[in-house]
């Protein structure tokens, strides 16, 4: 079902992407032949950043796919390399809990207040808060899982598995 949900955050994320190039190239066009463009353009754009790049944090977590530095962690034992997989897998579970706790009270601020960015089309907050809040909710559960199971693996002496996503998806 996780994976799913991931699938589907991917989607949106690259049709966030789509949306954005189409929407600058607009804006180009626009702009270099009837010196107008698209009514609050740098608004829509910021909007949909937040999508292109939050939406799909559970998957890149999930396929263990952040940057990683592992001049030092190679020298290590396997078993010592898995612990330190652990260790900072923990400490992204800390790192994002501020943000998501952040991330509610902002999306609940907008909400209840109704704010929205001035400009042309008066575009609600509360969508971009809530893309934010819904993406980086997914990686950090992501990332829950990730560390249980990489847990469990420690303890019977198995390495941990290559990505999150079990036989069950």
């Amino acid at each position: 079902m996780l994976r799913r949900i991931e699938s589907l955050l991917v989607d949106l994320s690259v049709a966030a992407v789509l949306m954005l190039g189409l929407l600058i190239t607009v804006t180009v066009l626009m702009r270099a032949f009837i010196n107008s463009g698209v009514p609050d353009a740098i608004v829509l754009v910021r909007e949909l950043m937040v999508a292109a790049i939050v939406l799909p944090l559970a998957a890149t977590t999930a396929r263990r796919a952040h940057i990683a530095v592992e001049v030092f962690a190679n020298l290590l034992p396997p078993r010592a390399r898995d612990a330190l997989v652990i260790f900072g897998s923990v400490v992204g579970l800390l790192a994002l809990a501020p943000m998501i706790w952040a991330g509610w009270r902002e999306f609940t601020g907008t909400l209840e207040s109704g704010s929205y960015y001035f400009g042309d089309l008066n575009i609600p907050k509360w969508p971009g808060r809530a893309l934010f809040l819904l993406g980086m909710s997914f990686c950090w559960l992501r990332l829950a899982l990730l560390v249980i199971g990489d847990l469990r693996a420690l303890a019977r002496g198995a390495q941990i598995a290559p990505t999150g996503y079990d036989k069950a998806g």
